[in-house]
C-alpha cells in the first residue's frame, strides 16, 4: 500500500469510502453488516488506514456500521473521518447535537478528520453566518482534541469555494473535491486543484471513478488505452490519472465488493503516473464522452431523502442518460416499466426540494420534465 505523509502522520493513499457499502435487496438504508465488516477487515489487511463516513450516508447507517466494525481494532491503528451535514440547511442550528451523536454512532471519543460537508451555493451563506456558530464550534472541538484535523468537502463552483476559503482558509487543513479524468475539465477540477495549491492545502479526492462510471469504458476508448498500457483496467487508468496530479494525498473509493477492494489494493501497491501521451489520450477520450454525458449524476442519493414523491432520482437520471447514450430504443422504456406507476419521471411535481441538496447542482425537475416529454414522443415507451 502506498502511503503519504500528512503533517506528522502516515496515511494510506487509498481511503475506504463509507457511502457505497454492500446493501440488502438494493435498499440504500439497509447495509449488509456482515459483508461490510468483512470488507473493512480486508481493507485493514490491505494496509488501508483511512476510513471515511458521514451523517447522511446510507440514510444515517454508515456511521453506525463503520463504528461497529472499527471498534474491534485499536483506536490508534486507523484514522476516522466524518462530516457536519451542511448539505441540509435544517441542520445548521444543531451542530452540537449532531456532532455528539456522531461520536456516539461511531463509538469513538474523537474524529481524526472532520469536514464541513458539501460546501456549495445553496449553503455557503449558512456556513458563513456566525449566528449558527458552526466554525467556532468545530474549531473548539479541535482545540479540545475531539477533532484532530479540520477540512471541508465541496461540489461547489470556484467562486463559492474561494469565498469559503477567504473566510475560513486559515482553519482548513485539507480540501476534498470531486476529481477524475472526466471532471478535470467538466467540473473545473484543474482550477480547483490550483486553488487548493494557492492555499497550501493537500487535496482529498472523492468520486475518483465518478460513481463507478469510469470503471468500464466503451470498446473504442479501451482500445486506445490498451495500445498505451496493455492489460490495464479502466479503473486503474482512473487511479493512475490521480497519481499524476501533484498535491493529491488521499483518494477515497467506495468499495462494495471484495473484488473491487482487491483490485484497488493491487493498484495502490505502487505509483505509476501517466506520461504526457497517456494524459493527452485520456483527455481526448474525456472530451468525446462529455459531449454525450447529459446529466453528471454520481448517485449520492441525497436527493432521494428530500423527494416527497419518493422517486429514485439517481436511477431515473441513469435511465435518462442511457436514453441519450443509446439514442432511444427499447431498453429504457422496458426498465421504466419495472418501476411502475408512482415512480416515473411524470410523477415529479417540480417542488425543487431535491435540487437544494444536490451536490452536482442538477436541475432535476427540468430533467424529469424533459425525460417525460421525450418518452411521450417515443412510440416504444408505453409505460
Amino acid at each position: 500500500m502506498l502511503y503519504q505523509n500528512f503533517q506528522k502522520i502516515s496515511l494510506s493513499t487509498l481511503g475506504f469510502g463509507g457511502m457505497r457499502m454492500p446493501v440488502i435487496d438494493g435498499d440504500d438504508g439497509r447495509i449488509d453488516e456482515a459483508k461490510a465488516k468483512a470488507l473493512i477487515e480486508s481493507a485493514i489487511y490491505e494496509g488501508i488506514n483511512y476510513f471515511d463516513t458521514a451523517w447522511g450516508y446510507h440514510k444515517g447507517q454508515s456511521e453506525i456500521v463503520m463504528g461497529k466494525a472499527l471498534s474491534a481494532y485499536p483506536r490508534d491503528s486507523y484514522y476516522l473521518a466524518s462530516k457536519f451535514p451542511g448539505y441540509d440547511t435544517a441542520n445548521f442550528p444543531k451542530v452540537k447535537a449532531i456532532f455528539e451523536k456522531q461520536l456516539e454512532k461511531c463509538q469513538t471519543d474523537y474524529f481524526d478528520f472532520y469536514l464541513f460537508h458539501n460546501v456549495n451555493e445553496s449553503n455557503i451563506d449558512f456556513y458563513l453566518d456566525p449566528k449558527y456558530g458552526v466554525r467556532d464550534y468545530l474549531a473548539e472541538q479541535r482545540r479540545l482534541g475531539k477533532i484532530h484535523h479540520l477540512g471541508f468537502s465541496t461540489h461547489g463552483e470556484l467562486p463559492t469555494i474561494r469565498r469559503f476559503l477567504e473566510a475560513y482558509g486559515d482553519d482548513m487543513e485539507f480540501m476534498q473535491i470531486q476529481l477524475n479524468w472526466i471532471d478535470w475539465t467538466f467540473q473545473q477540477g484543474k482550477e480547483k486543484v490550483e486553488l487548493a495549491r494557492e492555499y497550501d492545502l493537500p487535496v482529498w479526492v472523492m468520486e475518483p471513478l465518478r460513481g463507478g462510471k469510469l470503471a468500464a469504458l466503451p470498446d473504442g476508448a479501451m482500445a486506445q488505452l490498451e495500445a498505451l498500457r496493455p492489460g490495464v483496467s479502466a479503473a486503474e487508468w482512473g487511479f493512475r490519472f490521480l497519481q499524476t496530479i501533484p498535491g493529491v494525498q488521499m483518494i477515497l473509493s467506495g468499495m462494495s465488493t471484495p473484488g473491487q477492494l482487491g483490485e484497488n489494493g493491487h493498484i495502490f501497491a505502487k505509483s505509476a503516473p501517466l506520461n504526457d501521451k497517456e494524459w493527452e489520450t485520456l483527455q481526448k477520450i474525456a472530451g468525446a464522452m462529455i459531449k454525450k454525458e447529459e446529466v453528471p449524476c454520481t448517485a449520492c442519493h441525497y436527493c432521494v431523502d428530500h423527494c416527497p414523491q419518493g422517486l429514485d432520482i439517481p436511477k431515473l437520471i441513469a435511465l435518462y442518460n442511457e436514453q441519450h447514450f443509446t439514442g432511444g430504443g427499447f431498453i429504457v422504456p422496458t426498465r421504466l416499466k419495472t418501476l411502475g406507476a408512482g415512480h416515473l419521471p411524470c410523477d415529479c411535481i417540480a417542488c425543487h426540494s431535491c435540487e437544494k441538496v444536490c451536490p452536482q447542482n442538477i436541475k432535476i425537475a427540468a430533467v424529469m420534465q424533459q425525460f417525460n416529454d421525450e418518452l411521450l414522443q417515443n412510440p416504444r415507451a408505453k409505460i
